[in-house]
């Protein structure tokens, strides 16, 4: 997938074409693309690429040059963008537009769009974030906190499925903190996390397609890959966002399970390891990018069965 030369044109591909279910149409797209990585955009205006950024205006305009860079240059190894929707909402009314423009300038490169904002909220509320997920932002994912109850996820599914898209529910996340409420034990059996790893699997059930990939699909922090077997039997349609690998110490080769559903099973995100990589390597900021984005992707492309 990597380019011979050093040049850093973007691999434009067609939109994404529509399918029965989002599962399917991931699916498609993985093969399309021979990739399972999401490139994870987490702008600090403070350590944007430097050549880029520089004379940008604005700060809003600024983290929007560096994305639009970061995608041309990595994003032809990736299937998705993940944007960290807090890093864009802190710079007000302009931090909005500027997520909008990368969320179109990701589209226009043939790549799925991941609202990586951790809703969670009843009622009126729920709906209100789901049509500004995926009416505003036109998403094809988003992380959704699932901690209020069914009844709190089911406007973000509802949201999801009338847009064609899908949600991933916070099931076993990356950070540290993660043991101090979701491996807690529970009355009847089991840990937290699995409880809701239950609760994915029969939310999704109706959103299962031909691929069988269901369009209900759950965080799975990759920093704690032992967790991922079990997680695969009690949720053997879920799509599996894996996200902690480079900079928070996960490993794409200890994902392997992941995949046991179908390629597109499991989605591997890498935010500062790939923005970040020139900082280790000393390279040109988009040849670096790319190159790890290429090295992730090959990586995990192999782990896959066919």
């Amino acid at each position: 997938m990597l380019a011979a030369d050093d040049g850093v044109a973007p691999n434009i591909i067609a939109p994404v074409r529509m399918s029965s279910t989002f599962g399917d149409l991931l699916a498609a797209r993985v093969a399309e693309r021979e990739s399972q990585i999401v490139l994870g955009l987490d702008p600090d205006p403070g350590a944007l690429w430097p050549e880029v950024a520089s004379g940008a205006g604005s700060t809003a305009a600024a983290v929007v040059a560096h994305c639009r860079a970061v995608i041309d240059a990595a994003g032809p190894a990736c299937v998705a963008v993940k944007p960290q929707l807090a890093c864009f909402e802190r710079l007000g009314a302009a931090g909005w537009e500027a997520l909008e423009a990368v969320f179109a300038h990701a589209r226009e490169r043939g790549l799925l769009t991941i609202a990586d904002g951790k809703r969670g909220d009843i009622a009126v509320s729920a709906h209100a974030y789901a049509q500004a997920l995926f009416e505003g932002l036109r998403a094809d994912l988003a992380t959704v906190n699932p901690l209020l109850g069914r009844d709190a996820i089911e406007p973000f599914v509802a949201g999801a499925r009338a847009a064609d898209a899908g949600v991933l529910l916070l099931v076993r996340t990356s950070n540290p903190g993660a043991a101090d409420i979701e491996d807690l034990e529970l009355a009847d059996g089991g840990r937290l996390w699995e409880r809701l790893a239950r609760i994915t699997d029969e939310l999704g059930a109706d959103g299962v397609g031909e691929a069988g990939l269901s369009d209900v699909g759950a965080v799975l922090g990759a920093t704690e890959p032992h967790h991922i077997p079990r997680a695969r039997e009690l949720m053997p349609h879920a799509i599996l966002l894996l996200p902690g690998v480079g900079a928070q110490g996960g490993r794409v080769e200890d994902v392997a399970a992941a995949f046991a559903a179908a390629r597109a099973g499991g989605l591997v995100t890498a935010s500062r390891s790939i923005v970040g990589a020139y900082r280790t390597d000393g390279g040109d900021p988009a040849h670096s990018a790319r190159a790890e984005a290429e090295r992730l992707r090959s990586t995990a492309w192999a782990l896959a069965p066919a």
